[in-house]
Order: structure tokens, then C-alpha cells, then sequence
């Protein structure tokens, strides 16, 4: 169970850290998988296609800045 304290009346700041917390422990993500069946083929492909964008991703960023030199 997450417990968050509301310090000084400052709901704002309490609001942002259960947000955090929330999303951290995977609680939204996993209440938006549940909401309907996923076939496992489909699952497959879904999470192969994020690692995919993922790396390329991470590509992009490991050679910003840098010249091609041929």
C-alpha cells in the first residue's frame, strides 16, 4: 500500500510524489493491460517492436553529434 504524508498543507508536492510512486510500482500500466486480453502472438510482437524503437532510439543518441567520416 503506498502512503504518502501531506507536509506544511503542500497537496501539490504530495500529489507529484504519489504520481511517482504510482508509476514506479507499475500500477497504471499494469490496470491498462488488464483491461482487455492480449493474445500472445500479439504480445510478442508489441514487445518486439517497443525493443526494437528502443534501441534505435538509443542509437540515435550514441551518434548525435558525431560526423561520418567516409
Amino acid at each position: 500500500m503506498i502512503r504518502i504524508e501531506v507536509r506544511n498543507n503542500n497537496i501539490d508536492k504530495a500529489i507529484k510524489l504519489l504520481k511517482k510512486k504510482v508509476n514506479e510500482e507499475g500500477t497504471i500500466k499494469e490496470c491498462r493491460d488488464r483491461q482487455s486480453y492480449e493474445k500472445p502472438s500479439k504480445k510478442r510482437r508489441r514487445l518486439k517492436a517497443q525493443a526494437i524503437r528502443r534501441i534505435e532510439r538509443n542509437l540515435e543518441k550514441l551518434y548525435e553529434g558525431k560526423e561520418k567520416n567516409y
